[in-house]
């Protein structure tokens, strides 16, 4: 049976892993809501952060699902138009934060030789501003967003579809319950990001657990 010293490829999440996004997912959600309270009935409220971050790592229709039928459709893809076009400011104005250690982190796990790949339930356009601010095109072998996939949503599903190209033993780091479910459906060594965005005992059934980031180069050797 392998073990941990033998992974030759780590498949990253982004949010809540690499990337501290409720700096910029907060405040792009409430203009959202707001909007949708003044324009489609939704009901007022005020959202705390810890509200806010459960919807990090969810897929689109996982998170509108959460408000049921009081949202009609066509308000939820104008809200998911906002937020997303707010990001983009804010990535743009340069309030993209990663956690502290995460280049680093990347730059020497790729000099040792692991092949690493971004894997996220994020936007293609988010993948993309977010490699040019932060060149991650030099870390990662390869990087793959669930929007690349039409009709997979799943992150086991993409998981399956692209894990054939890398080379195993094979580990999954991520922060939310998607990332352990899409290791454990594939094969893979699960490591929860336990900084992150999951909710109390998300992430009990991972095979290990890291509190930064920078862990992982003590993991991985």
């Amino acid at each position: 049976m392998s073990t941990l010293s033998e992974v030759k490829t780590i498949f990253l999440d982004y949010d809540g892993t690499l990337h501290d996004s409720l700096n910029l997912y907060a405040p792009a959600f409430r203009k959202a809501y707001r909007e949708l309270v003044r324009h489609h009935g939704a009901k007022e409220r005020t959202w705390s952060d810890e509200e806010i971050s459960g919807f990090m790592g969810q897929t689109p229709s996982e998170m509108w699902a959460s408000f049921g039928s009081s949202i009609g459709e066509s308000a939820k893809k104008e809200a998911s138009t906002l937020i997303s076009r707010e990001m983009k400011k804010g990535i743009d104005n340069g309030n993209a934060v990663l956690y502290k250690g995460a280049l680093d982190t990347l730059e020497t796990l790729k000099a040792r030789g692991y092949a690493l790949v971004f894997i996220s339930n994020c936007k293609t356009y988010y993948m993309q501003a977010h490699t040019e601010q932060f060149g991650l095109d030099r870390y990662f072998d390869a990087m793959v967003c669930s929007q690349t996939y039409e009709g997979i949503e799943r992150k086991a599903d993409v998981l399956n579809q692209i894990k054939k190209d890398f080379e195993g033993p094979m580990a999954i780091v991520g922060d939310r319950h998607h990332d352990m479910e899409a290791g454990r459906e594939n094969g893979l060594y699960t490591l929860a990001a336990t900084y992150g965005f999951a909710k109390p005992g998300e992430l009990n059934d991972a095979d290990y657990s890291i509190e930064s980031i920078t862990d992982l180069k003590t993991l991985f050797k």
